[in-house]
C-alpha cells in the first residue's frame, strides 16, 4: 500500500536529512497520472521540508532538490529517483507496486485507504455530527437535501476512521413559525386534508398565513400569542403542536429511508425550552444579561456595545429563541455525550450564529466551547417556503426513478431486474449526490431539473454504470481467475496508471478528513472511473490467456473494490451488475461507452 512505500521512502530520508520519518511522511506525496507521459510514483516537496523561510530562494530549492537526490540510493523498493521544479521524484520497482497494490486492496477490503501511516497515532474520538435538522410542520424541499448528504457524508467518514460518532437530527420544533402554524391551522386548516396529506396541508396553511400575517396585523399578533401560550405549557396549544410533530417525524423518517440516512437521535429545540431558562439565570448569574429598552434579554459579546456584537436570548414577552435553545441543547449534549467534537453542519447563513453561540458558551465558562466546530455550504437558490416557491425533495426523487423505470422498460432483455424501484432510486440519489458534491460546499447554486438529469460528463449515473460493469466482468467469468495472478501480466500503461492512481486513495480520504470536503473523493473516483473505462476498452479478459486474463480481472476487481468504498463513504449504495446495465438507454450507454476525456 501507498504508506509502505512512503516509509521506507521516509526512512532513507531520515538517515540522509537526521529527521525521524514520521516527520517525513506527509511530505512525501503520490504524483497524480497524466495521460501525456508516464509520471513518478511519489515526490518529496523541498519546500516542505524547508518551512516557511522566505530566505530561501526558487533556485536554492531546485540546487537543494538535486543535491539531496544524488545522496539517495535506489534500493528494492525505488527503481528509479529523478528531480522535478522543487521535488525529488521516486519510481516504484514495478513488479512490487503491482504485487503491493493489489494484495493490499483485497487484504484491506473496505478499509482500503483507511490503514494508511497518514492516519496513524490518529486518536480515537467522540463527535457528534448534528445534520439535516429540518423545520418540523415544513415539507422536505431540495434545500433540505445539502445538510442532510453532507453531515451523512461527514458521519459516514468520522465513522471509517474509527470514531465513535453520534448522529443528531435536531428539528426545528419550536420558535414562532409554531405561532404562525398554529395561528393558520385555526383559520385556514382541514382536520382531513392533515390527516391524508399532513405536510402538503401544513405546508399551504403556512404560505397563507405568512401572507395574512404580513397584510393584518391582528394575525401576526395572534401568532405571538399562540407562541406564547406554547411556552407557558397550554394543553391545547401543546395538543396541536404534538400532532403536527408526530406526523412531521413520520413523514421524515420515509424520506430518510429513501436516502438511506439514519439518525441515533432525534432530538429538538422543545426538549430545551425549559432548560433555556437555566441558561438564561446562567448568564444573569455571570452578569452577561442585559436588558433592553424594549424589554428584549441581550447578551454583548464585544462588551463596549458594538451593535454587531450582540445577541438576543430572549424576547420582551419572556419566551425564548433559536440561540437560548442552541446554548441548552450544547451544554446538555457535553452531559451526555462527553464529546471530544461537536460539528453542527448548516447553510453559511448561519455562520454569525454559531460563531456567537460558541462565543457565549466561552464567556459561561465553558472551556470545551473550543471543540464545536460549524461546517457550513451555500444554499439551493430559488427556495422561499414562506412563499410557496420550492421543489420537494420527494418529487425529484419520485421522477428520477420514473425515468430510470421508463429507460428500463425500454430495453429489451430476457433477465428481469431484481428490484427495480429499489434500483432506479439508488440510481437517482447518486446523481443528486454527485452532482451537489463535485463543487466547492460553499458555492450556492441554483436548482435545476435540467442539471439533475444531465447524462453527459462526470455523473453518478456514470458512476454506477461503472461498478456495475465491472460487477458484471467478475459474474461473467466467475472467480476462477482470482486464485492467484501473475504480475508480469500487468505492466502495460493502462494497468500502472490505474495502480498509481489506487496508490493515491489513502491520500484523497485524509485530505477530506481534513477539510470535510466529499469534492476529493468525488473527482479521485471520476478519475478512477474514466481509468477503468478505457483499460477495459483494451485490456480484453475474454479470450486471453487464462495468465492474463485472471490478472486483468484481479485488477478489475480492484477498481471495483476501491469504487464502491468510496461510493458508500458518500452515501451512495453502489448497484449490482445486471441492474444497473438495462435500467440504463441504448442512447445512454453508447454515450457511456465512448468515454469523455481521462484528464485535461
Amino acid at each position: 500500500m501507498a504508506c509502505g512505500f512512503r516509509r521506507s521512502i521516509a526512512c532513507q530520508l531520515s538517515r540522509l536529512l537526521d529527521l525521524p520519518p514520521e516527520n517525513l511522511i506527509k511530505s512525501i506525496s503520490a504524483v497524480p497520472i497524466s495521460r501525456k507521459e508516464e509520471v513518478a510514483d511519489f515526490q518529496l516537496s523541498v519546500d516542505s521540508l524547508l518551512g516557511n523561510n522566505n530566505d530561501h530562494s526558487r533556485p536554492d530549492v531546485q540546487v537543494q532538490a538535486t543535491r539531496l537526490a544524488e545522496k539517495l540510493k535506489c534500493d528494492t523498493v525505488v527503481s528509479e529517483i529523478s528531480t522535478g521544479q522543487g521535488t525529488v521524484n521516486f519510481k516504484i520497482n514495478r513488479e512490487l507496486l503491482t504485487k503491493t497494490v493489489l494484495q493490499q486492496v483485497i487484504k484491506d477490503g473496505s478499509k482500503y485507504g483507511l490503514n494508511s501511516e497518514l492516519f496513524s497515532g490518529l486518536p480515537q474520538k467522540k463527535i457528534v455530527v448534528e445534520f439535516s435538522s429540518p423545520n418540523v410542520a415544513k415539507k422536505f424541499h431540495v434545500g433540505h437535501l445539502r445538510s442532510t448528504i453532507i453531515g451523512n457524508f461527514i458521519a459516514n467518514l468520522k465513522e471509517a476512521l474509527g470514531h465513535q460518532v453520534t448522529r443528531i437530527n435536531y428539528l426545528g420544533d419550536w420558535g414562532m413559525q409554531f405561532g404562525l402554524l398554529g395561528t393558520g391551522f385555526q383559520l385556514f386548516g382541514y382536520e382531513e386534508k392533515l390527516q391524508s396529506n399532513p405536510l402538503q396541508h401544513l405546508f399551504e396553511v403556512y404560505v397563507q398565513v405568512n401572507k395574512e400575517a404580513a397584510d393584518n396585523k391582528n394575525v401576526a399578533k395572534s401568532a405571538h400569542e399562540f407562541f406564547q401560550r406554547l411556552e407557558l405549557g397550554d394543553m391545547q396549544a401543546l395538543e396541536l403542536w404534538q400532532k403536527f410533530r408526530d406526523l412531521s417525524i413520520e413523514e421524515y423518517v420515509r424520506i430518510y429511508k429513501r436516502l438511506g440516512v439514519h439518525f441515533d437521535e432525534y432530538s429538538g429545540e422543545s426538549f430545551y425550552r425549559e432548560k433555556s431558562q437555566e441558561v438564561l439565570k446562567l448568564l444573569d448569574s455571570k452578569g452577561l444579561l442585559q436588558k433592553t429598552i424594549k424589554g428584549t434579554a441581550i447578551v454583548d459579546l464585544s462588551g463596549n456595545g458594538d451593535p454587531s456584537s450582540i445577541c438576543t436570548v430572549m424576547r420582551s414577552d419572556g419566551t425564548s429563541l433559536y440561540a437560548t435553545r442552541d446554548l441548552a441543547a450544547a451544554i446538555d449534549r457535553m452531559d451526555k455525550y462527553n464529546f471530544d467534537t461537536m460539528i453542527y453542519v448548516t447553510d453559511k447563513g448561519q455562520k454569525k450564529h454559531f460563531q456567537q453561540v460558541f462565543q457565549m458558551l466561552q464567556i459561561m465558562g465553558y472551556d470545551w466551547a473550543e471543540r464545536c466546530q460549524h461546517v457550513p455550504f451555500g444554499v439551493v437558490q430559488g427556495m422561499k417556503t414562506r412563499r410557496g416557491e420550492v421543489t420537494f425533495l420527494e418529487d425529484v426523487l419520485n421522477e428520477i426513478r420514473s425515468r430510470m423505470l421508463q429507460n428500463m422498460a425500454s430495453i429489451k432483455t430476457t433477465k428481469e431486474v431484481e428490484n427495480p424501484q429499489e434500483t432506479a432510486e439508488r440510481v437517482g440519489l447518486a446523481a443528486l449526490i454527485i452532482q451537489d458534491f463535485k463543487g466547492v460546499l460553499l458555492s450556492d447554486y441554483q436548482f435545476s431539473w435540467d442539471r439533475i438529469f444531465q447524462s453527459r460528463g462526470d455523473t453518478g449515473v456514470f458512476l454506477q454504470y461503472t461498478h456495475a460493469r465491472l460487477h458484471s466482468l467478475e459474474e461473467t467469468f466467475g472467480c476462477g481467475y482470482l486464485n492467484d495472478f501473475n504480475i508480469a501480466c500487468l505492466q502495460e500503461p493502462q494497468s500502472v496508471s490505474i495502480l498509481q492512481h489506487l496508490l493515491r486513495f489513502d491520500e484523497v480520504l485524509y485530505r477530506s478528513s481534513q477539510d470535510l470536503q466529499p469534492r476529493h473523493i468525488v473527482s479521485y473516483l471520476l478519475t478512477l472511473s474514466h481509468l477503468a473505462g478505457m483499460a477495459h476498452k483494451t485490456l480484453h479478459i475474454k479470450d486471453s490467456p487464462p495468465e492474463v486474463a485472471g490478472a486483468r480481472l484481479h485488477l478489475f476487481r480492484a477498481v471495483r473494490s476501491v469504487l464502491a468504498n468510496g461510493m458508500k463513504l458518500l452515501g451512495i449504495t453502489p448497484v449490482g451488475a445486471w441492474s444497473l446495465l438495462q435500467i440504463l438507454s441504448l442512447s445512454l450507454l453508447s454515450l457511456f461507452l465512448s468515454l469523455p476525456r481521462l484528464l485535461a
